[in-house]
């Protein structure tokens, strides 16, 4: 047994509250480490079906017992008064309020429990203290990679005590994916209260703002240049292998899905509906970042300072449209991995945690749905220089990935225009681009416009301190109309 093992065996027996895909997986994950797994689902028909699964699987260094009895459960996992460590893995909001409340009466001082749903970080924080008063340490833990790798390491980010993240450390260093350069397991300490859930509700709308980007590009190939579902597969595979979207694991299941096909030789894709009801409330926090065309007006646009130096690292005249096709889609992903991490300047929960954006790269580097060792190796570098949150857009090598694929992504956006495709996704990153670099924006009118009819003032072109100037009132009125 190696040295990270041995310390993790501190724990020798978990608990896990859910036999879904995610904590069923986990169960065969933790079994395979050595580990005696108790598991409980309010649900009977989970726990049966779970163990049938159990019963034709041989090989586990560790036992796997189900329970029907939420007691019988917690017993065995130890005396009452020894430390116990649960994983809980079920719908976020109201059934986790429940799982804690038929779990509470069978805790002890010195017990961790570990969040690994897709929970809201201000849910996290009250669950946290309701669970300090006895003693209890809860614990706020993203989990990526989806069922698959539950089974085999995903990337995890967990928040809490300092003390208690220190104590299950070993364990999830043991459980979470490798990096497969560096072989560093892909889960850190984020921070105190509801941080590790905040990362992990970033992530899932940077996931949604890709899967946006590739969705679009799947249609255009398909319906925009006539490609089958075969040939589309293809060209997704050589994406992933090459270029600037190699290494991306979102483009490598794409590949999968379109080569799919059923018995009767037909394609799966064929088979499916266009609905997407993943987070239907929207309480993970999973918006889709590269379409918020808010933003632009209420954020890119009045921060004249950043917006007029982009310009410097982004290229006054982008080229005209050349290149692969996958560089019509490759800015999207970067826009909407660089948006969602916050990076146009500092976010109060960042700095109330102190999360190091350079650490969400790294445990996002493997097990993980948005992993992309480009776009990592791109990012990374900046975010190790800038510990405090700035906009990464100003960074030369982003600057010059971005403007290399600035006219490649017009082309784009103009024959999805032509084709009368669906391009929202594509075309609100033409947008912010074209918006974080503008010098002069149509929106002098709408400044004019409200100065003319709430006297909400203007700053003026080239008046040292107003161009560029802060995020403030203008210093300028002009009487457009007399009252």
């Amino acid at each position: 047994m190696d040295a990270q093992a041995d310390v993790a065996m501190k724990f020798k027996k978990i608990g896990i509250v859910g036999a879904g895909n995610m904590g069923s997986m986990m169960g065969f994950a933790f079994s395979e480490l050595g580990r005696d797994v108790s598991i409980w689902d309010v649900k009977s028909a989970n726990i049966y079906g779970f163990m049938k699964q159990v019963s034709q699987c041989k090989g586990f260094k560790g036992k796997i017992t189900g329970f029907y009895d939420m007691s019988e459960f917690a017993a065995n996992l130890g005396e009452r008064d020894d430390p116990k460590v649960f994983i809980i893995s079920i719908t976020h909001g109201d059934p986790t309020d429940q799982a804690l409340s038929k779990l509470r009466p069978e805790l002890n001082e010195g017990d961790i429990i570990m969040d690994g749903g897709n929970e809201h970080y201000r849910n996290t924080k009250r669950r946290q203290k309701e669970c300090r008063d006895i003693g209890v340490d809860w614990i706020g833990m993203g989990i990526s990679g989806g069922y698959q790798s539950a089974r085999h390491g995903p990337s995890l980010s967990p928040g809490g005590d300092n003390t208690a993240l220190e104590e299950v450390m070993p364990l999830l260093e043991l459980y979470a994916a490798k990096d497969p350069k560096s072989g560093v397991p892909c889960v850190s300490s984020i921070g105190p209260g509801g941080s590790g859930h905040f990362v992990k509700m970033v992530h899932n709308g940077i996931e949604v703002g890709m899967l946006s980007a590739l969705c679009e590009a799947w249609s255009f190939l398909n319906t925009g240049m006539g490609l089958d579902y075969h040939q589309i597969g293809q060209a997704f595979q050589q994406w992933n292998n090459e270029g600037e979207l190699h290494g991306t694991f979102l483009v490598k299941i794409a590949a999968d899905a379109c080569k799919a096909r059923k018995h009767d030789g037909g394609y799966v894709l064929d088979d499916v509906l266009d609905k997407v009801v993943q987070d239907g409330d929207a309480s993970e926090g999973t918006p889709i970042m590269v379409n918020r065309r808010i933003r632009l007006e209420a954020h890119i646009v009045p921060d004249t300072r950043r917006r007029t130096f982009f310009p410097h690292c982004f290229g006054e005249s982008p080229r005209t449209a050349q290149g692969r096709p996958e560089r019509r889609h490759a800015p999207a992903k970067v826009l909407s991995r660089h948006d969602g991490q916050g990076q146009d300047g500092p976010r109060p929960s960042q700095g109330r945690w102190n999360i190091r954006l350079s650490g969400c790269i790294r445990i996002w580097r493997a097990g993980c749905i948005i992993q992309s060792e480009f776009i990592a190796d791109m990012l990374e570098p900046f975010l190790n220089m800038n510990k405090t949150p700035t906009n990464a857009k100003l960074d030369s090598r982003v600057g010059r990935e971005l403007q290399r694929n600035y006219g490649v992504l017009k082309d784009i956006v103009s024959r999805g225009l032509a084709y009368d495709d669906y391009i929202p996704a594509l075309s609100a990153t033409l947008e912010y681009m074209k918006c974080s670099g503008g010098t002069m924006l149509p929106t002098r009118f709408v400044e004019a416009q409200m100065d003319y009819f709430g006297a909400h003032s203007y700053d003026k072109p080239g008046v040292p301190g107003e161009d560029p100037g802060p995020v403030a009132k203008g210093a300028h009125d002009y009487e457009w109309k007399p009252a």
